[in-house]
């Protein structure tokens, strides 16, 4: 028997989107942290004579994790399309926190081998595969939870809640740093946060237990059958790929400025822990406080204006940018830059989520979305550390990771316009 229909409004509303946001927080909680300490994590796990072929093996696992997504976002998406988004995404908190729990705990190299590498991948292949479809059943539910004329503006929470993990990863960093040695953090402090993350997963489930279905989704007297969701997704697969390549500046832009960013401060450009973690909490607090702009803008004068823009801008000012930073390294510049970096993601990931739900089928739209974000997440954003890495190691250049990112702005521009011209024609010959 299905939960009765949501109507939730005022205080109600708000605690709903509060609900089916805390699972994101948990992902890009545990995320962020990987990339931070991925220096750390390095040397406990994946022991060699190069430093960089140890970071680059640590960011092949962090990748790896992107690889599941896909394979996430058609499982458990189908799954989702069929049985509801609130047992969904109850289910996608639970194969996250398995995930969790085994990074927090799995013992060194040093203490059980080749297993510690390979039991801390399994951690994050089942991470991944939850990912796949957490952020498009958030932002979905998000979607069809909204008032009319503010899609834009709900649908921004998804990824605002994740800049609340940012911060709260960041402000914990920071405190390690001072309370403990520098011997101590290598030797077990990095393992706090993650055992915090841990400690965080029951309030989660709580929260997300108490979800209600949307009222779109009760509505339906159709569920689609996994041979039609994969049907309809082959026959739109066009749109899913241009969905795909309208995300890739939103993944590449954020992981770029939250996960690789400490890694980038510290081996890149020399500076402190301290310099860099503090950035990071900025950038945490200038994407909250952005991506509700944005998603209320494009509420306003439409979605097409908002991604198009600020793709252009993000084009002509990418590398520019970085070759300021790179010509004289400072907190100062680093934290410019980036601020700026962060008004781009902010301005467009606020536009660019509600454009993605509404281009998808409505039958297949978690499983579409999913895919699309996925397929992004795990070319653009989930290699964009061990890009940025291979860039500077090969060009020498610490501008070098100007050029991923001008490729993944070249790749916004024109999904946007293949996508909303497709939207038109649709819209036409109905």
């Amino acid at each position: 028997m299905h939960e009765p229909a949501a109507h939730p409004s005022g205080h109600a509303k708000l605690g709903a989107v509060l609900r089916v946001t805390s699972g994101n927080f948990l992902e890009q909680f545990d995320f962020f942290l990987f990339g931070f300490y991925a220096t750390y994590i390095s040397r406990a796990f994946f022991p060699t004579s190069s430093e960089f072929a140890s970071l680059m093996l640590t960011f092949a696992v962090f990748g790896a994790g992107f690889l599941m997504r896909p394979l996430g976002a058609i499982v458990l998406g189908s799954y989702v399309a069929r049985i509801g988004r609130r047992p969904g995404l109850i289910v996608t908190l639970g194969i996250m926190a398995c995930g969790t729990v085994l990074i927090a705990f799995v013992p060194d190299y040093q203490q059980i081998g080749l297993a510690a590498p390979l039991l801390v991948l399994i951690g994050r292949l089942l991470q991944g595969f939850s990912a796949g479809v957490e952020l498009g059943g958030v932002s979905v539910y998000l979607s069809e939870i909204a008032t009319p004329g503010h899609k834009g503006f709900y649908t921004s929470w998804q990824s605002a809640s994740q800049q609340v993990a940012i911060v709260f990863a960041a402000a914990i960093g920071y405190g390690i740093q001072h309370w403990l040695s520098p011997e101590q953090i290598a030797a077990w402090g990095w393992r706090v946060p993650f055992f915090i993350g841990c400690l965080i997963i029951p309030l989660i489930f709580v929260l997300r237990g108490s979800l209600q279905e949307t009222e779109a989704f009760l509505a339906r007297s159709h569920k689609p059958s996994l041979r039609e969701i994969f049907s309809i997704i082959a026959l739109n697969w066009r749109t899913v790929v241009a969905g795909m390549f309208l995300v890739s500046l939103t993944t590449t832009l954020f992981y770029f400025i939250t996960v690789y960013t400490p890694t980038f401060g510290r081996k890149v450009l020399h500076l402190s822990e301290e310099d860099s973690l503090i950035v990071t909490l900025c950038v945490g607090l200038s994407n909250f406080c952005w991506l509700p702009v944005g998603g209320a803008l494009s509420d306003r004068i439409g979605r097409k204006p908002v991604l198009l823009t600020v793709a252009v801008l993000a084009l002509l000012t990418a590398y520019p940018a970085m070759a300021w930073l790179a010509s004289s390294p400072s907190f100062i510049r680093l934290l410019t830059v980036l601020l700026w970096f962060s008004c781009c993601f902010g301005m467009y990931n606020g536009a660019m989520v509600a454009a993605l739900t509404e281009v998808m089928p409505v039958y297949v739209r978690t499983v579409g979305f999913s895919l699309a974000f996925s397929l992004a997440t795990a070319i653009f954003g989930g290699l964009t550390p061990a890009v940025s890495t291979a860039l500077v190691e090969m060009t020498g250049s610490k501008s070098s990771p100007a050029y991923w990112l001008l490729f993944a702005a070249i790749s916004a521009c024109i999904a946007t316009l293949v996508l909303f011209r497709a939207s038109r024609h649709h819209a036409e010959r109905g």
